[in-house]
């Protein structure tokens, strides 16, 4: 039974509003800033009303940019990092279940050792393994394309971890019906544990396809090319000359902008999100 306690019911209500506000208020000053000119920041306040310019700013993002910041108009940058998210969240997800797969489902010599191999790699920060990637990278003329964004990212032992936790909890007597029904290791991985899979593989696309969209490192260091900047590099490029020229206004249309695609994704696919992070039982 659930005793009602008017009091804990508003401490708690005000405690999510609080936090609400917190998380919201930046992203309100953002938008807020994208709609005023740059001139409006110069004495050093923040305008907290909306501001007549938002069509204007946005236009001109979305068409020219920022020229004078090394910065392109934001929509190619936009397309570019969609194609790397999309990239790593995909190559990341097939890589790591075919692999979880092998590892609880094949029988083959150091299986666990290839299995702890592979989970040992979270330990090794990003920074130690960046120049030796480069160079590869590098070495097999892969820089300024999207396989040198996308291909040195694809590989997660995070992904592989929670995949092979799963197949570990499908009951044996699965396995042992699609073999008397004479269902091949394929078979059985595409009829039967790709559709038990879905929400964990929705789960993790949402987690995988935000961070690779926020990449900014690997794709500073691998492309030098305007036409394959991201949109995390863009306005890293706007902001870096924003004191110079003030032109908050438009580097605020830009960080909104950046914002949707991946704010679409997780509204879009929520449900099977949180389905896939809270399910226990298949």
């Amino acid at each position: 039974m659930v005793e009602n306690r008017p009091f804990l019911n508003l401490l708690a209500h005000l405690v999510l509003i609080v936090g609400v506000a917190i998380v919201v208020f930046p992203v309100y000053v953002a938008f807020i800033a994208s709609t005023h000119s740059g001139t409006d920041f110069l004495s050093g306040v923040v305008p907290l009303v909306p501001g007549p310019h938002l069509v204007e700013n946005y236009a001109t993002m979305l068409s020219a940019g920022m020229t004078s910041s090394g910065a392109p108009p934001i929509g190619p940058m936009m397309i570019n990092s969609l194609v790397m998210a999309i990239g790593v969240a995909v190559g990341k997800i097939a890589i790591s279940i075919l692999s979880a797969f092998a590892i609880v489902y094949f029988r083959f010599p150091f299986r666990t050792a290839a299995f702890w191999m592979i989970f040992i790699t979270l330990m090794l920060p990003v920074e130690v393994r960046i120049v030796p990637t480069f160079k590869v990278v590098a070495d097999l003329g892969l820089l300024n394309n999207y396989g040198g964004l996308i291909i040195p990212l694809i590989a997660s032992a995070t992904a592989t971890f929670l995949f092979r936790q799963f197949f570990l909890t499908v009951p044996e007597e699965l396995m042992e019906a699609a073999r008397v029904d004479g269902a091949g290791p394929m078979k059985f991985f595409r009829d039967i544990l790709l559709p038990l899979s879905v929400t964990n593989i929705a789960a993790l696309f949402i987690i995988l396809f935000v961070l690779g969209w926020n990449q900014y490192l690997w794709p500073l260091l691998v492309t030098t090319d305007p036409s394959l900047y991201t949109v995390v590099m863009g306005i890293q490029r706007m902001a870096a000359v924003a004191d110079a020229e003030p032109r908050w206004n438009l580097v605020m249309a830009a960080v909104i902008l950046a914002a949707l695609p991946p704010v679409l994704v997780i509204l879009a696919m929520q449900r099977l999100f949180v389905k896939g992070l809270v399910e226990t039982e298949k």
